[in-house]
């Protein structure tokens, strides 16, 4: 351990760390805070989890001014570009600007800083590459690290995890999981002394509430008052007897009409759509029977508005749905704002948009968006224009924008709480089907509700919808946690990385420490423990191994394929340029590389076929799809036999095959590097704004992957990259 780790821990003996820290705060630190820095001043790690807007990332805020006091580098990763901007501003406030860099992939300002805000994907790279930055290196703060479920990207979380060396703390900030003791032991185990820190505690109470036609229920009071009931009573565990009996009476006038003759509509058929615990199951006879309990949505603020109960993120799980109901809004006459509250917003979203052409900001329907901004009404979703999201996020911050429709993406961290949150249906479509929302999805909503030093309670409040059933919502909102399951599984890039940093054999014990193989053998040690009973108890600990056997099948396919040598322990060249690509397609960029096939295309055309290996087509629209031109599409189709050919060697080592290249972006991405205005590329795509800049962004982050691995492409590769980096997906315009 070094020097200034020792002074560290001496200087946190004494207390003075935790309290000097603790006097840069408003408000008096609650014991969980204080003690999991106590913790991290004594030179542990530390695993918090606790509530939305607990404040767990004081924690990750105690590592930074840590380091800054000791002298070692604090490395303080997000799981979204935003987030990451987020935190940036909230450090450099704190510490100053000189102190903090920032590493997102599009931005890079002051990264050798002793306090440096990143991607867990830049983290992750860095220490495949090696990077000199890493020097110093003394806490790497995880925020969000609940993310290693996603089965996306969540297995970078557990690459960091076990790859960073070993003098390096770690500080784990978490969402409430129900089995936050199995991933604070795995913690322990794989980077030493670790404290648990749980807290299930909110900093600001939360009611329930279900909004039904016009009025405003509590979900659990014993007497069933609504909000405007005079009397408030104390909060029960029963549900309110009131919407029991809402709900009988519907239930008895679905019974009637289903006795009533169907004729050949089709109207007495039950929808597939959701499992009807939480309603969407009635077929449509049986809710035009009962919409007058459905609340409108301009019904809803207002009601809200009137309670004082904004601002409120209103959720609705659909890009469409809360675009529409913007729309809505807006047409009721409801605005929401005062004169003074209008000019401040104007200020915002004229901030927001500089740079942009005339031409930009018409097809972005810029002053419709501002129309609803300045009357405190605005969309927050994957598929809205970057700047505008911002300025969305910046006003509601602010207490200007009054009520925010937003799908899900807005519960993943980001810093937008709210007075109320509005579920207007708790059942979603999860990309296979429509289902009802987990525990866990319903805690991350309704978790915005509250702003800790503003509101004194929170509010949740879940729309009626027919063939809702009151138990099943209060059993939802009962239920706190969620289980945190690995996603882990070993990649083409994972292993070359691994092999060329540690060799085949060390590299398969590494990935026998991943949380995905902890889990794996703890379960199979539960089976056996049951299998066992009345027999031998005390055989030891049972391993399945299941990710090493992964690993050598990954190591058999690059071997065949020349990316190893030596019997698997050696990287070859080719295996080098592996590691420098990450993608799903990971091993047929590669293969496509070593073939040459990329070479002679001009720069729309390299950008069209490059964006077939990141994009992902949204919907079933796969086949509506064509290339551009005949050079991409003579490219595609090779690159499409080199995917098969990948698919016939994967299938014989029993791998799955990788996922099929997706043209659906070419098009797009070909005309916009042609030059082409926004407009004309938006209505010809039917893309949204928010999608055409990100999918572009990640064509651009693909095109440097592939300049980086092959020097040769270079060249080609940043001609492609000026020809899209223009306008508004120019890097200013953050995620």
């Amino acid at each position: 351990m070094s020097d200034e780790t020792g002074a560290g821990i001496e200087l946190a003996e004494t207390g003075a760390s935790v309290e000097l820290f603790a006097q840069g705060f408003s408000f008096q630190l609650d014991s969980f805070q204080l003690e999991a820095c106590n913790a991290v001043a004594a030179g542990k790690g530390a695993l918090v989890a606790a509530p939305t807007g607990a404040g767990k990332t004081v924690v990750g805020e105690f590592a930074c001014f840590l380091a800054l006091q000791t002298g070692r580098k604090c490395f303080y990763t997000t799981p979204i570009k935003a987030l990451s901007n987020q935190k940036y501003r909230d450090l450099c406030a704190r510490h100053g600007e000189e102190n903090v860099g920032l590493l997102t992939g599009d931005i890079s300002l002051n990264g050798e800083a002793p306090v440096v805000v990143m991607t867990t994907e830049v983290l992750r790279n860095m220490i495949y590459a090696k990077s000199p930055t890493l020097h110093d290196l003394g806490f790497v703060v995880l925020d969000e690290v609940h993310y290693l479920a996603d089965r996306f990207r969540g297995a970078v979380w557990e690459e960091i995890i076990i790859t960073l060396d070993d003098s390096v703390r770690v500080i784990a900030l978490s969402a409430t999981v129900s089995n936050a003791e199995e991933f604070g032991a795995w913690l322990d185990e794989v980077r030493g002394d670790t404290a648990i820190v749980l807290w299930e505690q909110r900093p600001v109470p939360l009611f329930q509430h279900v909004m039904a036609g016009r009025d405003l229920y509590d979900l659990f009071d014993a007497r069933g008052n609504t909000l405007a009931d005079p009397a408030p009573v104390p909060v029960s565990s029963d549900v309110n007897p009131k919407l029991l009996q809402l709900a009988k009476q519907e239930t008895r006038a679905l019974r009637d009409d289903s006795r009533r003759p169907r004729g050949r509509s089709g109207n007495g058929r039950r929808s597939s759509y959701g499992s009807g615990r939480f309603g969407g199951s009635a077929d449509k006879g049986r809710r035009e029977a009962n919409q007058r309990l459905v609340p409108r949505r301009d019904a809803t603020i207002e009601r809200l508005s009137a309670e004082g109960l904004l601002p409120a993120i209103y959720f609705i799980f659909s890009r469409q749905g809360c675009d529409t109901a913007v729309g809505q809004l807006m047409r009721s006459e409801l605005r929401l704002t005062d004169s003074f509250e209008r000019a401040e917003l104007d200020e915002i979203a004229s901030r927001h948009a500089q740079g942009l052409s005339t031409a930009d900001l018409a097809a972005l329907d810029y002053g419709a968006f501002c129309t609803a901004f300045r009357a405190g009404i605005a969309a927050h979703h994957a598929g809205m224009f970057p700047a505008f999201k911002a300025a969305t996020e910046e006003g509601f911050g602010r207490g200007l924008v009054k009520v925010v429709f937003a799908t899900e993406t807005l519960a993943l961290g980001i810093n937008m709480p709210a007075k109320s949150v509005v579920l207007e249906k708790l059942v979603k479509f999860n990309g296979e089907h429509h289902a009802d929302i987990t525990a866990g999805e319903y805690t991350q909503l309704t978790g915005r509700a509250g702003r800790r030093g503003i509101d004194v309670e929170g509010h949740a409040v879940v729309n009626w919808q027919p063939v809702l059933d009151p138990r099943a919502v209060a059993g939802l909102a009962s239920r706190r946690t969620y289980p945190l399951r690995s996603s882990f599984q070993p990649t083409y890039n994972m292993a070359a990385n691994f092999v060329a940093t540690v060799g085949r054999a060390q590299a398969r014990q590494l990935l026998e420490r991943s949380f995905a193989q902890y889990q794996a053998d703890a379960t199979l040690q539960r089976y056996s423990q049951r299998s066992r009973r009345g027999r031998d108890a005390s055989k030891p600990r049972v391993r399945t191994n299941t990710i090493a056997v992964r690993f050598d099948r990954i190591c058999s396919v690059l071997e065949s394929l020349g990316y190893l040598a030596d019997g698997g322990a050696e990287l070859t060249a080719d295996g080098r340029m592996l590691t420098r690509i990450y993608s799903e397609l990971d091993l047929v960029v590669a293969e496509a590389i070593k073939a040459g096939i990329f070479a002679g295309l001009s720069g729309p055309g390299l950008a069209a076929v490059v964006s077939s290996l990141v994009f992902e087509s949204r919907g079933d629209r796969r086949g509506q799809y064509r290339m551009p031109d005949r050079a991409s599409e003579r490219v595609q189709s090779e690159l499409r036999g080199i995917w098969r050919q990948v698919c016939l060697v994967e299938r014989d080592n029993r791998l799955p095959s990788s996922p099929e290249p997706d043209i659906g972006f070419a098009e797009a991405v070909f005309d916009w590097a042609s030059g082409r205005p926004l407009g004309d590329v938006l209505d010809e795509s039917e893309l949204t704004a928010g999608d055409f800049v990100r999918n572009a962004r990640q064509v651009i982050d693909a095109l440097d992957q592939l300049g980086e691995a092959s020097p040769s492409l270079r060249p080609a590769c940043k001609e492609a990259v000026g020809m899209i980096r223009r306008s508004v997906v120019d890097a200013n315009y953050q995620d």
